[in-house]
């Protein structure tokens, strides 16, 4: 059986159904282009026991023609050099050690004007520096960065949605929601304990908006919905599972490395799923990551969308993130989605035999 990866799409996206392939239509274009070098006779030697035989690449550009994203595929950059520290040294950085006032919150951190928010796991704070008017921390009562536990996950969502329902009861204009979770400080984090952060705004934020307006665009077009049917074409291409009731994808378009989306209607049925995602995430040697949380609008039922992207090595001295995806809107990925399915799957299996 031969392996897939994103070079394979145009040969897979031949042998779907015509059904299919115009489902893939609605949603998807791409291209398959071959970037040519030339290199000086001084240096073939080096590059080709660095980089192999890098002449000829191949490039995949796969565009979502529903919302604009594309994500750009070559994976000889997976290959390039990185400048790093030892782990030490940046497990030493300012910011990243454990203690400090996310250790002891309820004494060391300041509250929100209606109370705080206590789980079995998480408690709320209010934000100090503020994003928004209403901004809010959910931290951790251990001291790890980094879980994966199922209860903790769902706990923290549960803690999540309670905050922002506290919130709506004294600013009952604010009904947008928000959530936010950044890992270590290569995804933005400033503090190595683990904290979340939850939003409740009157007016929705950029992407959450643009995403309500291409539902309903295509719902008008199509009479779909969709969520489900960029389900549906990433499960035809072999990109897509269920897991606990939530539907989990290996993103054709990731903003960065490994980005998974997921989706389900209520945080009980996200929780165990996202669980699997960050367990396979550990497993990977992924330590630093983002996780955002596209929640309903309150008292509207509607769809809990995940999205989850790697930021890289830790002891990376290089960003992740340059001109192409801050201007040109098209991220630049080494890795490949089928190879993240591949992980997906043995996470999402074990987790259905345990």
């Amino acid at each position: 059986m031969v392996a897939l990866d994103i070079t394979r799409l145009p040969a897979i996206v031949h042998t779907l159904t015509p059904e299919k392939a115009a489902l893939f239509g609605r949603i998807y274009s791409y291209y398959s282009e071959t970037g040519r070098l030339v290199l000086p006779e001084q240096m073939q030697d080096w590059v080709h026991e660095k980089y192999g035989e890098i002449e000829r690449q191949q490039i995949v550009r796969v565009i979502n023609i529903r919302t604009n994203e594309s994500t750009l595929y070559n994976s000889v950059r997976a290959r390039r050099p990185v400048i790093t520290v030892r782990e030490d040294e940046a497990l030493a950085l300012p910011g990243s050690g454990n203690g400090g006032p996310f250790a002891v919150p309820l004494t060391e951190t300041p509250e929100d004007t209606f109370g705080r928010i206590h789980g079995d796991h998480w408690v709320t704070a209010s934000n100090i520096a503020k994003y928004d008017y209403l901004h809010a921390l959910i931290i951790a009562r251990d001291d790890e960065p980094f879980t994966t536990d199922e209860a903790r996950i769902l706990d923290l969502l549960n803690v999540a949605v309670r905050w922002c329902q506290e919130a709506n009861r004294v600013n009952p204009a604010a009904v947008y929601p928000f959530l936010l979770w950044n890992v270590l400080w290569r995804a933005g984090a400033s503090v190595l304990h683990c904290h979340a952060q939850i939003l409740l705004t009157h007016t929705p934020y950029s992407a959450p908006a643009w995403m309500a307006r291409v539902r309903d665009d295509y719902r008008r077009d199509y009479g779909s919905e969709y969520y489900e049917d960029l389900f549906a074409v990433h499960t035809e291409l072999g990109l897509g599972l269920t897991f606990g009731g939530a539907s989990v994808m290996a993103h054709l378009t990731p903003k960065k490395e490994h980005e998974v989306v997921l989706f389900a209607k209520t945080p009980h049925r996200l929780a165990p799923a996202l669980s699997r995602v960050l367990l396979c995430y550990q497993r990977m040697g992924i330590r630093s990551f983002n996780v955002a949380l596209f929640m309903p609008q309150l008292e509207e039922g509607d769809y809990y969308v995940a999205r989850i992207v790697d930021r890289g090595d830790i002891a990376a001295r290089t960003s992740d993130i340059g001109g192409m995806e801050l201007y040109a809107g098209t991220p630049i990925v080494a890795s490949d989605p089928f190879r993240l399915m591949e992980h997906l799957s043995l996470a999402m299996s074990r987790g259905q035999e345990g």
